[in-house]
């Protein structure tokens, strides 16, 4: 059984809300009519398991969510310096900026949210399944 509470009607969507996309994806679901659990994570601390989850469930490697390209990282870690899952997690709660894009959980689902349109198409088409299932 996983850390982060999950239920097929819940969206709930992980982001930093100082980056570029964070800041794309947050106007984006504002504006529409979208109900979404935001977790902040420069606000709210994402434990370790819940980072491992989060991981396994988009079949990823914790170092795959770090953008390993962003200042955050560059300044604070040896990008030769082979690190361990641990390690990946301390890195993602020291320097949350760091978290390559936001993650969304759909129901049981997971995507990783690369465009703010990419949030309307995975909740559109959960839509339009509730919508066929209302109607029967």
């Amino acid at each position: 059984m996983g850390n982060i509470t999950t239920h097929n009607r819940q969206n709930t969507l992980f982001l930093h809300s100082e980056s570029s996309l964070g800041k794309q994806s947050l106007a984006y679901l504002k504006s529409s009519d979208f109900d979404i659990r935001i977790i902040d994570i420069s606000e709210t601390k994402v434990t370790g398991t819940q980072w491992a989850e989060i991981a396994e469930k988009l079949n990823m490697n914790l170092s795959d969510l770090v953008a390993k390209d962003h200042p955050d990282f560059k300044s604070n870690y040896d990008t030769s310096t082979k690190l361990s899952s641990d390690d990946w997690i301390k890195v993602l709660q020291k320097h949350p900026k760091v978290l390559c894009c936001p993650v969304l959980i759909n129901g049981e689902n997971y995507h990783l949210i690369q465009t703010p349109s990419k949030i309307a198409k995975i909740l559109e088409g959960e839509e339009s399944s509730q919508d066929a299932r209302s109607s029967d």
